[in-house]
C-alpha cells in the first residue's frame, strides 16, 4: 500500500508557522525563516520553474522528498484564502499561480465543498469535506501506486498523526525560536511506532527522519 509521508519545517520550539497568519502572510511573522535554507536548492527551484541554485547536504534530502510521491494531502490553511466559505466570486486558487510545483493530484481537506480546481502543469485540487480517511484513499487511488505526500500544515498532520496513519516523518529543524504560532504537534502524544531512522545537518537545517521498523 502507498505511504503516507508527512514533511515539516519547524522551530526549535516547535512551530510550523510564526503568529499572526494571514492571506497576505501565511507563514506568520517570522514564519518565512523556516524556509530559507530550501529557498536557493536548485533541487526546489527547477519544480518551481526557476534554474540555477545551489547544492549542499540538503539536496539528497529535498530529491528524497520529491521521489515516488503520486498526490498529495494539506490542509485548507496551507492551500489557503479564508477561513469559512469560499468566495463565489473570486475564489482562492492557492499560493502558487498558475503552474503550482506539485504536478500530479492534491487533496485538499475542508468544510465547504468546491469543485475541483485544475492549473497547468498537472496539478488539479480537490476539496475533501468527508474527512481525512476519505481524503486518504482518494489520495492513494490517484497516487496509482506511488506514495502520497503530507505537506501539511499542522492541523491536518495533528489528525493524520492522532490516527496512526503516518509511515514516514521528516521533521526540517531550523535553528530560530518563533515565540508561539502554529505548534506542530499540539495534541499529539502517541508517535505510533515512528522512530528516529535517519539525521543529515546541513546548512540553517537538521532533518530528522522517522519512520515504522519493519
Amino acid at each position: 500500500m502507498a505511504a503516507l509521508r508527512f514533511r515539516i519545517a519547524m522551530s526549535l520550539d516547535g512551530y510550523g508557522a510564526g503568529p499572526s497568519q494571514s492571506r497576505e502572510n501565511p507563514l506568520g511573522i517570522g514564519g518565512e525563516r523556516l524556509h530559507d535554507w530550501v529557498f536557493p536548492l536548485a533541487a526546489w527551484r527547477a519544480p518551481h520553474g526557476l534554474e540555477g541554485g545551489e547544492v549542499n547536504a540538503s539536496t539528497a534530502v529535498v530529491e528524497e522528498l520529491l521521489d515516488n510521491v503520486g498526490a498529495t494531502i494539506m490542509g485548507r490553511n496551507m492551500f489557503g484564502g479564508h477561513p469559512g466559505p469560499w468566495d463565489a466570486k473570486e475564489p482562492w486558487n492557492g499560493w502558487w499561480g498558475h503552474n503550482p510545483p506539485f504536478h500530479h493530484p492534491v487533496f485538499v481537506l475542508t468544510r465547504f465543498p468546491r469543485p475541483p480546481l485544475t492549473l497547468d502543469g498537472g496539478t488539479t485540487f480537490t476539496f475533501v469535506t468527508e474527512g481525512i480517511q476519505a481524503a486518504l484513499a482518494a489520495a492513494r487511488t490517484a497516487a496509482r501506486g506511488q506514495d502520497v505526500a503530507l505537506a501539511g500544515g499542522a492541523n491536518a498532520a495533528q489528525q493524520y498523526l492522532n490516527a496512526g496513519l503516518v509511515d514516514e516523518m521528516v521533521l526540517h529543524l531550523v535553528p530560530i525560536l518563533l515565540g508561539g504560532g502554529e505548534a506542530v504537534f499540539k495534541g499529539v502524544t502517541d508517535l505510533h511506532g515512528l522512530q528516529l531512522v535517519h539525521t543529515v545537518a546541513a546548512p540553517g537545517v537538521t532533518h530528522l527522519k522517522f519512520a515504522r521498523h519493519a
